[in-house]
């Protein structure tokens, strides 16, 4: 597993802990604490069916694979095949080959970046539909939810 997506992963898992601890849910109706942890886990169930979302459950990552480097594997010769036909039309294939494969390279580590940067803010979009939902069917059934 590379360094970033151990950070990403270690990030969400930070954040979906953050989600259930920054609500705190107090009986507004003088209800029981089983009734509260009755409630709350019903609430649960009900903004995980709306949002779609689980905080229980891990994260699905859908990031494409990649090396050390963090680029995507053939990125470099992909690009060195493109940089070879433009060098081989200025005259010097081999060089034209080189420039291609490091910019291959560059514009595939972009790439990986932004879909790591995309993923975390659909979670946490995610992750606030979730909190949102769940906020507002305690707040339906009698609970202050701060």
């Amino acid at each position: 597993m590379t360094r970033q997506s151990l950070y990403i992963l270690a990030l969400t898992v930070g954040l979906l802990a953050d989600a259930n601890a920054q609500q705190a849910v107090y009986p507004a109706k003088g209800q029981s604490p089983q009734t509260q942890k009755s409630d709350e886990a019903a609430c649960y169930s009900w903004a995980v069916q709306q949002s779609g979302f689980d905080p229980a459950k891990a994260p699905q990552a859908a990031q494409p694979p990649t090396t050390a480097t963090g680029t995507t594997p053939g990125a470099g010769a992909r690009g060195a095949a493109r940089g070879a036909v433009v060098g081989g039309i200025m005259g010097d294939a081999g060089a034209g080959a080189a420039a291609g494969a490091v910019a291959g390279r560059g514009q595939s580590r972009r790439q990986n970046a932004a879909t790591a940067q995309q993923g975390q803010a659909a979670s946490q979009q995610q992750q606030q539909a979730f909190a949102n939902a769940r906020a507002a069917c305690l707040e339906g059934s009698g609970y202050t939810v701060k």
